[in-house]
């Protein structure tokens, strides 16, 4: 069995967590400890460089994941590029979760409201 590693902002879904012990056959979801999820979540906008940004995570995963572990990879753009070639150097399996969008619009008077929900489909591989 895999250990899926979360390096995202949110919580995983019940149906993504059917899905990964499912498709992926992940027995174990690690999310990051606090100091690096607030790391991860609050990448500086305007640091041209971030790699040694993220080296406590780059670390992180290093001394905890085990090649051929899941790592979900989403949120900054740069972020999420520089974690998922190192994840790959490391022979990690870096992935996204695709999702489906479902609008609903409500008119109340005369404004118009657009509640938009996302339902997991699949994990793609980077």
């Amino acid at each position: 069995m895999k250990q899926l590693f979360l390096l995202f902002s949110h919580t995983l879904t019940d149906g993504q967590k059917i899905d990964a012990k499912n498709s992926l056959h992940v027995d174990r979801f690690i999310s990051l400890p606090s100091d690096l999820q607030r790391l991860w979540s609050n990448i500086p906008e305007d640091n041209k460089e971030i790699s040694s940004y993220l080296f406590p995570l780059k670390k992180y995963l290093k001394l905890h994941a085990n090649k051929g572990d899941f790592v979900l990879i989403q949120g900054d753009f740069g972020g999420v590029y520089d974690m998922v070639n190192f994840t790959k150097e490391i022979n990690l399996i870096p992935i996204q979760s695709t999702t489906k969008r479902e609008i609903q619009e409500q008119t109340i008077g005369n404004e118009v409201k657009k509640i938009s929900t996302f339902k997991h489909v699949i994990y793609r591989r980077y």
